[in-house]
């Protein structure tokens, strides 16, 4: 099976969204909350309904883009951020994706993405980073589905992927996942290296 946008924009008709929280996730929430700088230029690639983007916009954020390979999603996430122009809305395929950010959100985007492709997420991930920029979010720490979307794996396989290209200034278990999620996820905040 192809993850394509045929695939992905047919999840949001169907609403098969089973990976929406209906609302932007505590970790992801008190993790915004303490940053300052508005100006931060910030990508959250696979946004889907974008209730991290939203909150953003909320907060006073206006430099964030976001990418995801279906048009859906973006009918009910413009709206909510009527103030940003569309060019901050990118329908097309992260991995062709050109920029440079200062902050990069990861929320289901990676585990919505083929096994075999993780290695070339980490590499993308530090290309788009500014130097000293982050990545921060939550990865899932179980098994989840084989031959579909999510896909699972564990902290040891996760950090291979980024070693030797980010600084690990976080990357434990989350203590402040939503309910459903407890025990189940691990919250990365990564320093991209020279």
């Amino acid at each position: 099976m192809k993850f394509d946008e045929q695939y992905w924009s047919g999840k949001y008709l169907q609403n098969q969204t089973g990976w929406d929280a209906g609302s932007i996730t505590t970790p992801i929430k008190e993790y915004i909350d303490q940053l300052t700088d508005k100006d931060l230029r910030i990508l959250v690639p696979g946004c889907g309904h974008g209730h991290e983007v939203h909150y953003l916009y909320s907060q006073g954020f206006k430099q964030v883009t976001v990418i995801d390979l279906s048009a859906e999603p973006y009918k009910t996430l413009r709206p909510k951020c009527p103030d940003w122009p569309d060019g901050r809305f990118i329908v097309g395929d992260f991995f062709d994706h050109q920029g440079e950010y200062d902050l990069i959100i990861e929320q289901t985007f990676f585990c919505a993405l083929e096994p075999g492709l993780r290695q070339q997420y980490a590499d993308k991930m530090h290309a788009l980073l500014a130097p000293g920029g982050k990545l921060v979010g939550v990865l899932f720490t179980i098994p989840l589905g084989d031959t579909q979307p999510p896909f699972g794996g564990s902290q040891e396989e996760y950090g291979r992927y980024f070693a030797g290209k980010f600084t690990f200034e976080v990357f434990a278990p989350c203590y402040n996942s939503i309910k459903p999620r407890a025990g189940n996820e691990l919250f990365i905040k990564l320093r991209k290296q020279p």
